[in-house]
């Protein structure tokens, strides 16, 4: 099972949003004397979502490159190219998880959206392909669309993805 790091301002409501879990499922996966008191650093357990350490893939996305990273079992697989925040849209940085996928959303997503556990932002494909390279989306990772579908075919959800500047 996933473990989740409380972190500031975090509440067990926000984090059940982020992971897309009920919150209900998150109260019966944790014995918590007060589900209105977690503290920075806490450790709760996320349901549905296997410890990222069992599974063989990494993603490391950095910002500056502007460059997403497929690791398996540490070792470089393929890099890709990116299309990152833009300025008072940044990509947030941190660690996240996969926490689920939808093919062909459409419009700006493309033709593949995974989704990030922080909640409106995900790794997907464009309909502007032109944009790889540049800050312009509200935040996301931005892939060409066959690159999202090759990513999308190898990553199951759970997989880790570390953002760095």
């Amino acid at each position: 099972m996933y473990s989740y790091t409380v972190k500031p301002g975090d509440t067990l409501f926000s984090i059940s949003e982020d992971f897309r879990t009920p919150y209900q499922s998150i109260l019966q996966a944790n014995s918590l004397p007060d589900p209105d008191m977690i503290i920075p650093g806490q450790q709760i357990a996320i349901p549905g979502f296997p410890d990222p350490v069992t599974l063989p893939y990494t993603i490391e996305v950095s910002i500056g490159r502007r460059q997403l990273t497929l690791l398996e079992n540490g070792s470089v697989i393929k890099t890709y190219p990116v299309a990152i925040g833009r300025m008072l849209f940044e990509t947030p940085t941190g660690e996240f998880i996969i926490v689920n996928r939808a093919p062909n959303p459409g419009g700006p997503f493309g033709v593949l959206w995974l989704s990030l556990s922080k909640k409106g932002y995900g790794i997907h494909g464009t309909n502007d392909p032109s944009s790889i390279g540049q800050a312009v989306s509200r935040g996301c990772v931005r892939m060409f669309n066959e690159d999202v579908l090759e990513l999308g075919s190898l990553v199951p959800n759970g997989t880790k993805v570390l953002i760095k500047a």
